[in-house]
């Protein structure tokens, strides 16, 4: 079984296009299993990655696809859930959405697929953000 990570955040049009990217990977359907991870950082409302529209977009595109899936979601620094979930769980491949920065907006915020990219061992595919606006 080729296992992904696809590591979402709130975009449904990031979502889209991660899903996109991952349906062209020449790979046989059955044979790969999709981890959806969303970290929430700051969750007051209690919400749940069940909840969230850019979940529900990426699990109608994979069921769409006929790729079997599961929903995940953790707490804490975004970059470090994502590879220590790609270490526990043995993931072959981590998938990020790309964002448009300035480079003076990723050195003052920083950017989570950088961080990911940097310090894992793991392959990362980096999904363009897509044209299409979130609804």
């Amino acid at each position: 079984m080729y296992e992904i990570l696809l590591a979402i955040d709130d975009s449904k049009s990031r979502a889209r296009s991660q899903v996109e990217a991952i349906v062209d990977i020449p790979v046989d359907s059955s044979s790969v299993r999709i981890h959806v991870v969303h970290v929430f950082t700051d969750n007051p409302s209690g919400a749940t990655i069940q909840k969230l529209g850019s979940a529900k977009t990426v699990k109608r595109a994979l069921s769409d696809h006929g790729i079997d899936y599961q929903l995940e979601e953790r707490s804490g620094d975004p970059a470090t859930e994502i590879r220590d979930y790609a270490v526990t769980h043995d993931v072959d491949l981590i998938c990020l959405a790309g964002r448009k920065r300035s480079p003076a907006g990723k050195a003052l915020f920083g950017s989570v697929t950088q961080d990911v990219i940097l310090n894992t061992e793991r392959p990362v595919l980096v999904a363009n953000e897509g044209d299409a606006p979130d609804e």
